[in-house]
């Protein structure tokens, strides 16, 4: 019987800084590529329904994604466990690539959904799957120097993805925003099959099928909910009541099935873990304030300040650059002091602050403004969306790591879907009743009662000068309400991250300080987790 000191020495491999280099560039141009193939279809999706049809299956195309992709993370973690990060990692790029091949070449709606979910299942993988290989590769006291370039890679997808979808749709086939990344995911295949070696442990152990069902269903419930409510049936609707009902059914069974699985893929004993349940919440609420303002900024930037596409997604720079600068100053000073538990709280504390700034925005406030409203959220994100998975990775014994991590990335996919449809709930409600009372006011009739539909940014500016001006301010004010309600919970965020205990940092010299910082986790034996 080995002791965990013995596995955690067997599967922790030790790489120069070149290999590590190496890794994480093939870590990197994979997140990449399945980023930025995630945000580019939103600029080719009016050009891809006016071919192919189906408007009324328009949010299947995004929400399909979406949702295999957050039901498939915490998967893949536990099938990278037992069967190896590399294969694992090698099997999400080839589902990937096949289905980006396959999304490229549909000839309806109905192929190109079942593309996109299929491609969600590979995304997930690659979304998780890079944090925990570097888990792997480096310890925590080293590892900050490395894991502020994976936190800039959202950033530099969030501003390449609408870009490219516009050039792509302007100069070649909406196709493209589909095949264009076959060859970057090929490179990236290759360049892991070459430089990452890490030993497989193997363990006598069988796949919790119980688990990955009951977890699947509640998610994909939960997901189906989020992502069409509102818009493929009402709120206060039995599809609402249904779903909701369901998802509950399916995730108290997932307990249930977790505490009797001899290899749980969420094992119950995390939930004891103060940290990882700490970091989960603070993930969550992160992942809502995150992606509720990345979906609805760029709207202002085009619908009042008539950007294009193209203009809107490079006003988005200040926020990569800020977010690309904080990940990686922020990580070096992290593996140079031990030091961590400020930024999360700093940084959460930053992203109240910019949601605040943007909050106040106006139909003519300055695009410099904008900007730098946009930096200050940027830096904020940077400081603490890669500390709560370093903090998380360094609290949890080695043979938990995937699951933490996975576990994590979980709930900041689950947060950004709760804040899309929380703030897009918002946004629709306030536009509405901003509409009616700015219409009133000026003594100008609305057709359709005031119907928050209004069209394409183009035909909204074609619209008579005295009916622009009502639809702006009111989107304006909609739109300040999704930021102010962003506030509190980037606050909350702010909290939990302020409740983490700051446990030391392992390095290759103190292997294990999780056993005294974590009572809870149980023995482990050789070949068992």
């Amino acid at each position: 019987m080995l002791t965990e000191q013995q596995i955690q020495a067997e599967a922790a491999p030790r790489f120069t800084h070149k290999q590590v280099l190496e890794i994480l560039a093939g870590l990197m141009l994979a997140m990449l590529t399945s980023m930025i193939s995630t945000s580019v279809v939103g600029t080719a999706l009016p050009t891809i329904v006016g071919t192919l049809g189906g408007q009324d299956q328009l949010a299947w195309v995004a929400s399909a994604t979406l949702l295999t992709m957050t039901a498939s993370t915490p998967i893949w973690g536990k099938l990278s466990d037992l069967y190896g990060r590399k294969l694992m990692f090698q099997v999400s790029l080839v589902v990937f690539v096949l289905s980006s091949i396959a999304a490229g070449f549909s000839q309806d709606m109905g192929q190109l959904i079942a593309a996109r979910a299929l491609q969600g299942i590979g995304a997930g993988g690659l979304a998780a799957l890079p944090q925990i290989i570097l888990g792997d590769v480096v310890e925590p006291r080293e590892r900050g120097r490395y894991s502020g370039y994976i936190g800039a890679v959202f950033g530099v997808s969030t501003v390449a993805g609408p870009l490219l979808g516009g050039f792509i749709v302007d100069n070649m086939s909406w196709r493209w925003t589909f095949w264009f990344c076959v060859p970057l995911a090929v490179v990236a295949f290759f360049v892991i099959q070459k430089v990452l070696k890490l030993p497989l442990v193997r363990r006598d152990t069988k796949v919790d099928w119980w688990g990955a069902t009951f977890i699947t269903g509640g998610t994909t419930a939960l997901m189906l909910l989020l992502s069409l409510g509102g818009k493929e049936f009402g709120w206060n609707s039995a599809w609402t009541y249904g779903l909701g009902a369901l998802s509950l059914v399916m995730f108290g069974l997932a307990v249930v099935a977790e505490r009797r699985a001899a290899d749980p893929i969420l094992p119950p004993h995390l939930f004891r873990n103060r940290t990882f349940v700490l970091t989960s919440v603070a993930s969550l609420l992160v992942g809502a304030a995150m992606f509720g303002a990345l979906m609805f900024l760029p709207q202002y930037l085009q619908i009042v300040k008539g950007m294009s596409p193209t203009g809107s997604g490079l006003m988005t720079l200040p926020l990569v650059l800020g977010l690309l600068t904080s990940s990686i100053l922020t990580g070096r000073f992290v593996s140079r002091t031990g030091r961590w538990k400020i930024f999360p709280v700093v940084g959460m504390l930053l992203v109240g602050l910019g949601l605040f700034l943007l909050s106040r925005l106006h139909v003519d406030s300055s695009l410099v403004i904008v900007g730098l409203d946009n930096a200050v959220l940027g830096v904020g994100l940077g400081a603490s969306m890669q500390i709560l998975i370093l903090a998380t990775q360094n609290a949890v014994t080695r043979v938990d790591l995937a699951s933490a991590t996975s576990g994590v990335s979980f709930f900041r996919s689950l947060g950004g879907a709760v804040g899309v449809a929380a703030f897009g709930a918002i946004l629709s409600n306030r536009l509405t009743a901003e509409l009616v009372s700015l219409a009133k006011a000026a003594n100008l009739p609305l057709r359709g009662g005031a119907a928050p539909s209004l069209g394409s940014p183009e035909a909204i500016h074609n619209l008579p000068a005295p009916i622009l001006e009502i639809i702006l301010e009111a989107f304006t004010r909609a739109m300040s309400a999704v930021f102010v309600v962003g506030v509190p919970i980037a606050l909350l965020a702010a909290v939990a991250a302020l409740m983490l205990k700051e446990i030391p940092l392992r390095s290759a010299r103190t292997p294990d300080p999780v056993a005294a910082a974590d009572p809870a986790a149980p023995p482990v034996v050789a070949g068992r987790p």
